[in-house]
């Protein structure tokens, strides 16, 4: 192992008129810190195209994350799925990028666009060795990554997209080759890259797509741990021994919570400092300052604010620029829990707020632990490691 990591997102729009996209992305981890990305694009596209593309990637990824070879994976997938009647094709394409304990990318490419290697923000070109498995012209490439490495995966969905049926001879896969790397340079996380990517050719099929869509960005960056302490412990006894941990952990200290701010001050030996109330949200209290913390918020209804954010980063990411160019407390938290952070440690204290026991008040302890539950959950669906803590 070293102390690279893999920043992956993803992004589809389905074609026009149908329910479900026919392109799927799957991602295992691997317990050796090995990765398994899988982009496959179904047959045609609705229904039967999503039943093909999300068959073939849990399938590759499922025996790729066992250490089955690549050729007995395809042929797994030509025995298993059906073959159209109209095509005489059993499977979907597919891209395959096997991130090996973030030393080396594998990548497998079958008939989808050509993975883009962006490197210190020029596009680069990478070996390619063909070969052939049931009868299917295969790529294979084994790259040294490096820190900043962008690799740009998608289906054929995004090169020559056009708002009719015509072929867009102006925007092929070198054009967004170029857009991409210009885009690279700006510290962008994954998935705001691919957002940018897939909302540009959905802008270009004037928002009614002739055919499914996807993006999977990957950002190869050094780790960043994060800490987070939110609520008292339920024993007052255990604060220093809560405050020890929390301040004792390598990188950036956020606390949440007033009274959880108090005993920092008071550990700190630091006055609580409120700030002016500048681009707040609405309905999200104030942040505070306290010497030596990175940012001090207030609780619950800051809390789950992010958590609205981080649900909404993992789907369509709407809400984007009103968390990464708000000012108040849970556009900042989002900021460095979503784009900044890699490693992410709570402390969270289970002492019962009395102010919070008040039946008309729609915030209690259960809340609290669920915010705590939801909001890992979420950024585990990033990619981020999480540990939880409670005292």
């Amino acid at each position: 192992m070293n102390d690279l990591c893999a920043d992956i997102g993803y992004k589809s729009i389905k074609h026009a008129g149908e329910e479900l996209c026919g392109d799927h992305v799957d991602i295992v981890e691997k317990d050796d810190g090995s990765t398994v990305v899988v982009l496959a694009d179904g047959l045609g596209s609705g229904v039967r195209a999503s039943i093909l593309s999300t068959l073939t990637s849990k399938i590759i990824s499922t025996m790729m994350a066992e250490g089955l070879p690549i050729e007995e994976c395809v042929s797994t997938i030509a025995a298993t799925l059906p073959v159209s009647a109209n095509h005489g094709v059993a499977y979907s394409t597919f891209t395959i990028i096997h991130l090996v304990r973030n030393h080396t990318a594998e990548l497998i490419q079958y008939d989808n666009p050509e993975v883009i290697l962006i490197r210190e923000g020029v596009v680069t070109d990478y070996p390619m060795t063909e070969i052939r498995i049931e009868g299917k012209k295969i790529y294979r490439s084994t790259i040294r990554l490096q820190e900043g490495d962008v690799f740009v995966a998608m289906s054929d969905g995004c090169p020559h997209a056009s708002a009719d049926v015509t072929y867009n001879s102006d925007w092929k896969r070198e054009d967004i080759a170029e857009y991409m790397a210009e885009m690279s340079l700006t510290g962008y996380t994954a998935k705001v890259l691919c957002t940018m990517l897939v909302d540009e050719c959905d802008k270009l099929y004037a928002y009614r797509p002739q055919d499914d869509a996807t993006a999977c960005v990957i950002r190869i960056r050094q780790r960043v741990p994060m800490n987070i302490l939110f609520g008292p412990p339920a024993d007052r006894d255990d604060c220093n021994k809560m405050l020890n941990l929390f301040f004792g952990k390598e990188g950036k200290h956020i606390i949440c919570g007033g009274t959880t701010a108090a005993i920092a001050s008071k550990y700190l030996r630091k006055p609580i400092k409120a700030k002016p109330v500048t681009g707040a949200a609405g309905g999200v209290p104030p942040i505070s300052e306290i010497e030596g913390v990175d940012l001090v918020t207030e609780g619950v209804i800051t809390m789950s604010r992010v958590v609205e954010y981080a649900k909404n980063y993992l789907h369509g990411n709407e809400q984007y620029e009103e968390w990464n160019y708000g000012h108040d407390g849970a556009s900042r938290i989002c900021r460095l829990l979503f784009e900044e952070a890699t490693d992410i440690n709570f402390y969270v204290g289970r002492a019962i707020n009395p102010a919070h026991q008040n039946p008309d008040l729609p915030i209690n302890f259960n809340i609290k632990m669920s915010i705590v539950e939801e909001l890992s959950s979420c950024l585990r669906e990033m990619g981020k490691r999480i540990k939880v803590s409670y005292f």
